[in-house]
């Protein structure tokens, strides 16, 4: 898990959690609209033994082995920032949890200009995040995914279904593959307020998420509804 941006809070990293068995399905460059430091999205230990409930991130998470695609959606809400150090970002990828690399894509709302910045990016942690140019607005609807396809090789792809734009990246890196994940997270533990974040349509190895048995984790400010069909919300805890 990894963190990073200039002036802002960096957290360190540290041991990471060991992944869980084997991940067979249940029974059955910087914008130019906003100046990006650098921040890091996934691969984040904040201390040994320290679980992720409480703090960083906010979702679902699968552990195993052979974790080789996922993908889901979801709008980005308005958001109210409350401090210059709010940070979040939806995201779906691969590794991350009980790993040290982290393959993954999402849209993040900076607020430490004190209004809120949308800009969408992805990490091949240990590399800092990379930002994409394209323009980001509350309310637009994204979909996004991660590919392994063999060897370390990635494809990380994101398009924003609501302005029409997609970016594609392929990434080398040797990943684990021994988690799969679609959250939000705030590197900085400090989340703007938003009504409602809804994930849909989320798969992992061309499956329902609910097939893997993925563990909720509360980020303390907000809590996760009911996983169902691949289908679940971020709503206020």
């Amino acid at each position: 898990m990894a963190l990073s941006r200039t002036g802002r809070l960096v957290l360190a990293a540290a041991l990471a959690l060991p992944a869980a068995a084997v991940a067979a399905p249940a029974a059955s460059a910087a914008p130019a609209h906003a100046a990006h430091a650098s921040h890091g999205y996934g691969a984040h230990h904040y201390g040994h033994g320290t679980r992720y409930d409480g703090g960083v991130w906010g979702g679902y998470v699968a552990q195993g082995n052979g974790f080789r695609s996922v993908s889901g959606s979801w709008t980005m809400p308005a958001v109210q920032c409350n401090t210059s150090n709010d940070l979040f970002a939806p995201w779906v990828g691969i590794d991350g949890y009980g790993s040290q690399t982290v393959e993954q894509t999402g849209v993040q709302v900076d607020c430490s200009s004190g209004s809120p910045v949308y800009s969408a990016w992805y990490e091949m942690y240990p590399a800092p995040p990379q930002y994409f140019n394209d323009p980001v607005d509350a309310g637009d609807s994204f979909t996004a995914s991660v590919v392994n396809s063999g060897g370390s090789t990635y494809t990380l792809r994101i398009t924003d279904t609501t302005k029409g734009w997609t970016e594609t990246t392929d990434q080398q890196l040797d990943g684990q593959n021994v988690s799969a994940e679609a959250v939000i997270e705030s590197p900085s533990q400090s989340y703007p307020s938003f009504d409602r974040l809804d994930f849909s349509g989320v798969t992992v190895n061309g499956q329902v998420f609910d097939n893997y048995s993925p563990q909720a984790i509360n980020s303390g400010q907000y809590t996760e509804t009911s996983l169902s069909n691949g289908a679940f919300a971020i709503v206020p805890a």
